[in-house]
């Protein structure tokens, strides 16, 4: 008896739980805003992976021969698109992969990148490389939550049994985007469009700018390969005095000193460090993509209000 009525007590806990092969759906990303954004909506039912983690650039990734593995092992893929990420494309070759391929820029209208030669990159040259559109797409969160539902359409063609999962994920961490778009336009709502002018050092945020109404500008001949020059220096800071910028986020030089000098004859403050293409470690201020735009919305509206 005691056995039978344990047998009763078990059959609920199983029927919890959908038939589905145990093992979650290996996913790997391009990149950390990517991976945040497939375990938003794969939940427990996907493994992800980011190949380029917190942290590190994508622009300038260079897999190394191990990478291919882990792309063999895969059964799907997200990538950005926009020749941001196409490494991956030579990877999945390389790695013969037959699973399903996740373009999360696919139908989303882009904007023009901006080619100008004095980048704020020490690998600048790299960074024009993707044709004729600005590939960072993710800094605006309304086209996020189209990468998003491209993720769960991609998720639910390689899990079609947990579709409804996916869908439903997506439409949750949508309506967060949502509140975080709102609450973005809220920032800026008491800062006049024409103070809106910032100067950093990585064109990264023109998506930001265009949907928040603020005009990012890339310095203008100040590359952090070398110290600039005494007349660099001062280029840069008639630029500022010129434009009215109310804020400097140079996050990619090297030399706090200079940042300190620039904004000091200028009559600006630096901002502090913009996250752009990876989220920051989990103990960072930016672990999630929720977490980053909030991080570069507080600093840019800070800045500009000073």
């Amino acid at each position: 008896m005691l056995a039978r009525r344990s047998l009763l007590f078990a059959a609920p806990a199983l029927l919890a739980f959908p038939a589905r092969s145990a093992d979650p759906l290996p996913v790997l990303a391009t990149f950390s805003i990517l991976a945040d954004f497939a375990r938003e909506v794969g939940g427990d039912r996907i493994r992800v992976e980011a190949l380029v983690g917190p942290g590190q650039d994508a622009h300038t990734f260079n897999p190394a021969p191990g990478e291919a593995q882990r792309v063999a092992r895969a059964r799907v893929i997200v990538v950005n698109g926009l020749g941001f990420d196409a490494w991956m494309d030579r990877l999945a070759r390389a790695a013969n992969f037959r699973g399903t391929r996740i373009v999360a820029s696919e139908g989303i209208r882009t904007l023009k990148a901006r080619h100008h030669h004095h980048h704020g990159h020490d690998h600048g040259h790299h960074h024009h490389h993707h044709g004729d559109a600005d590939p960072h797409i993710w800094q605006d969160p309304k086209r996020a939550q189209v990468m998003v539902r491209r993720i769960a359409a991609g998720l639910s063609a390689a899990d079609p049994a947990g579709r409804a999962t996916y869908e439903a994920n997506a439409a949750r961490y949508n309506e967060r985007l949502e509140a975080l778009h709102a609450w973005v336009e809220a920032q800026f709502r008491s800062i006049p469009r024409e103070a809106r002018r910032v100067v950093t050092s990585h064109d990264a945020f023109a998506y930001y700018g265009e949907r928040y109404g603020v005009t990012f500008l890339a310095p203008q001949g100040v590359t952090t390969r070398a110290e600039p020059s005494a007349r660099e220096v001062a280029q840069l800071v008639q630029q500022i005095r010129r434009e009215r910028i109310r804020a400097i986020f140079l996050e990619d030089m090297a030399n706090p000193r200079l940042i300190e000098q620039v904004a000091r004859e200028a009559g600006v403050r630096v901002g502090g460090t913009l996250y752009s293409d990876a989220l920051s470690p989990p103990d960072g201020p930016a672990p999630t993509y929720e977490a980053m735009i909030r991080h570069n919305t507080r600093m840019l509206a800070e800045a500009l209000a000073g």
